[in-house]
C-alpha cells in the first residue's frame, strides 16, 4: 500500500502542486511504505519513524525485513539520510545490496537498542555510510 492509498485527509491529491507532498509528508502515511534497492529488489517495509526530540529532525526509519506477520522479522534502524523517496513508484529506495541489508545490525521487537546512545548511532551511520549528527 502506498502513501497515497493511506492518505486519509486527501493531502496528496494533485491540486496543481499546492499543499503537502512530496516535499512535506505526514509520517503516518509513510509507515508501511516499501523499501527497494537500485536493482528493484525488495529490502523491507517502514514500520516506524523515529524523531530526534532535541533537533526536531527525523533520525531513523525503522524497517522490517523477513518473517511472516511479524514472527521472525528483523528490525533495522536505517538513518533517514540513507533513504530516498521514489515518488514515481510510491516507495523508498536505498542504495544497498540485498545481501548487505540482510547482514545489517538489527534487533527484534522485544529488544530495541538505545538509539540515543552516540556509540550505537556512530556504528549504524558507519554501516550505512551516513554522518551521525
Amino acid at each position: 500500500m502506498s502513501y497515497e492509498e493511506r492518505d486519509a485527509y486527501g493531502m496528496y491529491v494533485d491540486k496543481g502542486h499546492k499543499g503537502p507532498g512530496p516535499e512535506l509528508m505526514g509520517a503516518n502515511t509513510l509507515i508501511g511504505d516499501h523499501v527497494h534497492n537500485m536493482k528493484n529488489e525488495h529490502l523491507g517495509e517502514i514500520k516506524e519513524i523515529m524523531l530526534d526530540m532535541r533537533s526536531g529532525k527525523i533520525a531513523y526509519a525503522v524497517m522490517s525485513s523477513g518473517g511472516m506477520l511479524t514472527i521472525g522479522e528483523k528490525l533495522f534502524a536505517v538513518p533517514w539520510e540513507a533513504l530516498t523517496l521514489d515518488t514515481v513508484n510510491k516507495r523508498f529506495t536505498m542504495d544497498m545490496d540485498k545481501a548487505r541489508i540482510d547482514s545489517a545490525p538489527g534487533f527484534d521487537t522485544n529488544n530495541w537498542p538505545d538509539m540515543a546512545n552516540q556509540q550505537w548511532a556512530n556504528q549504524i551511520h558507519g554501516y550505512y555510510g551516513t554522518q551521525a549528527a
